[in-house]
């Protein structure tokens, strides 16, 4: 199975290099093919050289791409998707929130789209959120629900699997740039009427969370707005 693993970064230089560590660590005992494409999202923190210097040091094949200039998560994720050859493309956060050995999870859910859910298995989050990120958390996927995507309990965990071609082509077609990315794709992926798998994974928080509680929480809920739009044009 070829995988394409993408991983979104913006000035994550303290974050990601002991990722990318565990990500060869685990790599050197698989078999399968995979091609790690890091995206680089106009950090000013020397982001790309030192994933360049860290993919030396462990012996992990790596892609940078960089975006001159900070464009946002939705925006980052879409280049690397769009670059990838994968049969299958695996999207994951920097710090690794979720152990990378959880994707076999999402696999063996058999669907075309398959997505880590915190919700399902509270069990398993090693490390939570503060109260007020997880109320935020909460009311947002409320808004989700009544707007979007039905029937999922979380939409934001930053832990996907897609289908090689069918994550290039919703990619193509997305134009959320920022953290309601995840949202748009998915509606799209279910008014084409594909499953998706929410699986319970692992999950441990990072404090270093680049949401901003106010302004993205305001620019989240306006995208949701714009999804609504779009998936009514399309039915």
């Amino acid at each position: 199975m070829n995988v394409s693993l993408i991983i979104p970064a913006y000035n994550e230089t303290d974050r990601i290099l002991p990722s990318l560590a565990r990500i060869a660590e685990y790599l050197r005992g698989n078999n399968e093919p995979w091609e790690v494409i890091v995206v680089d999202d106009g950090s000013r923190d020397g982001t790309a050289s030192s994933v360049r210097n860290a993919a030396k040091a462990n012996g992990l094949p790596v892609r940078v791409i960089e975006l001159p200039e900070n464009r946002g998560k939705g925006a980052a994720v879409r280049a690397g998707v769009l670059e990838s050859r994968g049969d299958w493309v695996l999207i994951t956060d920097a710090d690794l929130s979720t152990p990378i050995e959880e994707w076999e999870k999402l696999r063996d859910s058999g669907a075309r789209v398959a997505i880590g859910s915190r919700a399902l298995d509270e069990s398993l989050i090693r490390r939570k959120q503060p109260l007020y990120r997880r109320t935020m958390g909460k009311t947002f996927n409320r808004f989700v629900q009544a707007l979007s995507v039905r029937g999922i309990r979380d939409t934001q965990c930053g832990f996907k699997w897609i289908e090689g071609n069918l994550a290039r082509e919703l990619f193509a077609r997305s134009r959320i740039d920022r953290f309601a990315y995840d949202v748009e794709i998915l509606s799209m992926a279910r008014d084409r009427g594909i499953e998706i798998a929410e699986v319970p994974v692992v999950w441990v928080n990072s404090p270093q969370s680049k949401v901003s509680v106010v302004s993205d929480s305001l620019r989240m809920l306006r995208d949701l707005v714009r999804i609504r739009i779009a998936s009514s044009r399309n039915r």
